[in-house]
């Protein structure tokens, strides 16, 4: 099948590369020629573990090509994507979503033709009907306009996009659905279910699947607080209730907040549309408030351990990105707690194995850059944890104790335990976890 893909961000690029992958004629278009002439080279400008060598591979066979010319690529395509950035609104929490409404603009400029118009980018309820006014004030030619939110975890995208859990496809006509079930097919060759519905409750499906992660990841958040203040281990309560079937360990690990492209910008979108519907959402807006508090937490911590004074003190900080196996530092709870050690007077220095020239543009020359994570330890009164990447489950305690100033942990993300970590004569502070010996 031919496709093209408009927009080469995060899921534009890996939906573009597995298409490309199964088989099919894929275009990624973007109207940045910069960044295409780096796709082009093959540079590729997001890190996202295996996509380089999937790119390299399906541009050598000739199925993915990159290109700003975008009359080119619907008229060569039958199926066109949107998955343009739509971020969120300076005041109210709404997505914008003019690079949306453009890109359908810009598809039925070029159609000559049927096309299925599907959007890839998260979009409130009411985007597809939107995208029909738009695409018909703009052309005479027959189209349908297909709903099929991402599910890809950043980190793990390849896999979750190649290995679907489920697809699902929001479409008002037979004829769309099954083109869009033929082009996932080879995904779902495992026994995964292709789920075809409206398109609201397409659009409705993804930020409620969203929401509801982010509720755990504040509820766990919440109980983790609790277990501090009334002298339970947070670990062994996740164990407790995580082994219910009915809820599951997923999501349930303690730490200091979600953050990224997609859960706080979606938690605030749905909102939004539930005030835009006359709802308050009481418990959305508790999960946003309990998950802004939760990325303070390291900070209250290292403040109270050195009495309120941190001016003249140095700190090392392990982990940028807003998780492992990704260099996104979008909404990451590490620009909070590095800004604020800043603004009370404290020196940074920060290592991430993979988000350091992503930091740069965060904090510019406000911190000391480490190439490795030991680098950062020489003289800090403190180490802070704030993501939990392989590399730092097994370091060597020997060393980080004898760099020091101060043998003092502040693992944000629950590396190791607590008892083990007393007995190396540090003193550690955990989320959840009890109060440090």
């Amino acid at each position: 099948m031919k496709i093209c893909v408009i927009g080469t961000g995060y899921v534009g690029l890996v939906a573009g590369t597995c298409f490309a992958e199964s088989g099919n004629d894929v275009a990624c278009v973007d109207i940045d020629e910069r960044k295409i002439a780096r796709l082009k080279a093959g540079e590729v400008p997001i890190y996202e573990p295996g996509l380089e060598e999937l790119i390299q591979r399906n541009v050598e066979e000739g199925r993915l090509t990159f290109t700003t010319d975008i009359k080119k690529a619907v008229g060569d395509s039958l199926v066109c994507f949107i998955a343009v950035g739509t971020p969120q609104g300076e005041n109210d929490g709404a997505p914008d979503m003019k690079y949306v409404h453009q890109a359908a603009r810009d598809i039925a400029n070029a159609m000559d033709g049927y096309r299925i118009v599907v959007t890839k980018s998260t979009v409130p309820v009411g985007t597809a009907q939107a995208l029909r006014k738009v695409l018909s004030d703009s052309t005479s030619h027959p189209f349908d306009v297909v709903s099929n939110p991402e599910f890809m975890k950043e980190g793990a995208a390849i896999e979750d996009f190649l290995k679907p859990d489920r697809v699902v496809i929001g479409a008002a006509s037979d004829r769309a659905a099954e083109i869009m079930k033929d082009l996932y097919a080879p995904f779902v060759r495992g026994g995964a279910p292709i789920l075809v519905m409206d398109n609201a409750s397409a659009e409705m499906t993804k930020y409620a699947a969203n929401s509801l992660l982010a509720v755990k990841i504040s509820f766990i958040n919440e109980i983790a607080n609790l277990c501090e203040r009334v002298g339970a281990d947070v670990s062994a309560v996740r164990q407790g209730i995580g082994t219910d079937r009915r809820l599951g360990m997923h999501f349930l690990y303690p730490g200091l907040g979600y953050g990224g492209s997609c859960f706080p910008k979606d938690v605030r979108a749905i909102i939004h549309t539930a005030t835009e519907a006359g709802l308050d959402f009481s418990l959305m807006r508790s999960v946003d408030d309990v998950n802004n508090f939760q990325k303070k937490r390291l900070f209250h911590k290292i403040k109270a351990h050195f009495n309120g004074n941190l001016s003249g003190r140095t700190f090392a900080v392990w982990g940028l990105a807003f998780k492992p196996r990704t260099d996104d530092m979008r909404e990451a709870p590490s620009i909070g707690l590095v800004e604020a050690l800043l603004e009370a007077g404290a020196t940074v220095n920060v290592h991430d194995p993979e988000a350091m020239e992503v930091a740069r543009g965060f904090f510019g020359d406000k911190v000391t850059y480490c190439t490795k994570n030991y680098d950062a330890l020489p003289g800090a009164d403190g180490l802070c944890i704030v993501t939990e990447w392989n590399e730092f489950r097994h370091p060597d305690f020997d060393r980080i104790k004898s760099m020091l100033k101060s043998p003092v942990i502040f693992d944000g993300r629950n590396l190791w335990e607590p008892r083990d970590m007393h007995g190396r004569g540090f003193t550690y502070y955990p989320i959840g976890r009890g109060i440090p010996q």
